[in-house]
């Protein structure tokens, strides 16, 4: 066995350089599985037919297919093929290269965004660097080595996830058990799972985002390395943690999802200072439980959910502490909360990235905070038009329902809302209508016509 958190020695070199041995393959014929083309977008059907027609092999593969056999609604779908990303690209005028670590082809319809990734096999010892290296530590840095459908698979994360659809004859193939991984409801990495998680520390958010999401259970030795392996999460960039985190949450299963995070010591490698407030902070413990909580019931219901608030709401017990710190110093509250978020939200940066368009917003949140409380001012209908308050007014909810003694502010200002009415005007845009914290569409530039040249 590899011990999962030194270097990663001969055991990782040979299963990496040794050669190919395609994954047990089953095949599915039309009349034993339910996927349905109606069932699939039209937009990747498209890809597919088109990538059929110029002579190349493509499939359907990964989520999209087990989703559509489990019943469920695919989120996107991904083509695998044997063509190369150059050559998909020139089949697509409305496709763009992307990748450096893995080179994929990105297929535009609108919203909608076909990924079409080429064949990938294991690397050998004469590829180059340009075409595959990876880490001290065994994780991959590149990985641009093609090959034929069967290597493929065996690059695949999870048997339930080497699967792929062919609009040939409309055949599910599986490899590695995966199709009796699917039936049983059993979530299992292909290939050794030390190897594979150090390849990509990811997989194991991925493990269990999966079995949360679907319901599945965790094969044994999937399941055994992952706690003594979670620091390995370091190495990954906060930008791509960031990602990572709201796949996480933003499925309908964040509380479920959390609770596993923390079995497997990976919440910590995420939120490290939440974590340590978790330890022995009973309001932060019922704060962080009920916005997942609370999370899932909107998803659930067809809510929309903004990051930013599940973000601020995390990230408060940290705020508060550091907070209190300050203002044992003699700060004033206000300039207290500005250093006090400033360092938090830099040493969350640290672990996972916050871009501008959701740490503005949270410190909206935080700072109407101390705002809130002042309802004998003057300047309370005014606080109805601001373009937080309807989160700011959610969260001070959210902290009465974990526990925290604030003299009833929160059913004083339903009552004050309920008096002058709802002030919805201002609210921003990702506010009332967005799951991701963005806008809708990029803004488009006004058309300017160009003014005739002056005649001399």
């Amino acid at each position: 066995m590899i011990n999962p958190l030194k270097a990663p020695g001969r055991a990782l070199k040979r299963w990496l350089s040794k050669s190919t041995t395609a994954a047990p393959l089953t095949v599915i014929p039309r009349d034993q599985h339910n996927i349905s083309r109606s069932q699939l977008s039209e937009n990747a059907l498209k890809v597919l037919y088109r990538l059929h027609k110029a002579g190349y092999q493509a499939l359907l593969v990964g989520g999209g297919v087990r989703d559509t056999l489990l019943g469920l609604e695919p989120k996107d779908f991904d083509v695998a093929t044997n063509a190369t990303p150059e050559q998909v690209a020139k089949l697509f005028r409305n496709s763009r290269l992307i990748g450096r670590r893995f080179k994929l082809v990105h297929v535009v319809f609108g919203r909608e965004v076909i990924e079409v990734a080429t064949f990938r096999a294991p690397p050998q010892a004469e590829h180059s660097s340009k075409q595959a290296s990876t880490g001290d530590q065994g994780m991959i840095l590149r990985d641009n080595v093609y090959g034929n459908k069967d290597e493929d698979a065996m690059r695949r994360d999870f048997t339930v996830n080497a699967l792929y659809y062919d609009i040939a004859d409309f055949s599910v193939h599986a490899y590695a058990g995966g199709w009796q991984d699917l039936q049983h409801k059993r979530l299992r990495l292909i290939g050794e799972p030390e190897v594979r998680y150090r390849e990509d520390p990811v997989r194991m958010l991925r493990a269990v985002r999966f079995a949360a999401k679907l319901g599945f259970s965790l094969e044994q030795e999937t399941e055994r390395p992952i706690q003594a392996m979670a620091p390995l999460l370091q190495q990954i960039p906060p930008a791509r943690l960031f990602e990572e985190v709201l796949k996480l949450f933003l499925h309908g299963q964040a509380l479920q999802t959390f609770e596993q995070l923390q079995h497997y010591g990976l919440f910590a490698e995420l939120f490290p200072q939440t974590a340590a407030s978790l330890l022995d902070d009973a309001f932060c413990q019922a704060l962080v439980s009920n916005t997942f909580a609370n999370t899932d019931a909107r998803i659930q219901s067809g809510k929309s959910v903004t990051p930013y608030f599940f973000l601020a709401s995390l990230l408060w017990p940290a705020v508060c502490q550091r907070m209190a710190s300050y203002e044992e110093q003699g700060m004033p509250p206000q300039q207290a909360l500005h250093k006090a978020a400033d360092k938090v939200i830099a040493q969350q940066a640290k672990s996972t990235a916050i871009p501008k368009r959701l740490s503005i917003p949270m410190r909206e949140i935080w700072e109407l905070q101390l705002r809130l409380p002042k309802i004998r001012s003057r300047r309370c209908k005014e606080l109805l038009g601001h373009p937080r308050f309807r989160a700011a007014y959610d969260f001070v909810l959210l902290r009465e329902q974990s526990g925290e003694q604030l003299d009833g502010l929160g059913q004083w200002w339903t009552d004050f809302q309920a008096e002058h009415g709802p002030v919805v005007t201002n609210r921003p845009r990702d506010e009332r209508n967005r799951e991701d914290g963005r806008n809708d569409r990029p803004r488009r530039r006004p058309n300017r016509r160009r003014k005739p040249p002056r005649s001399s």
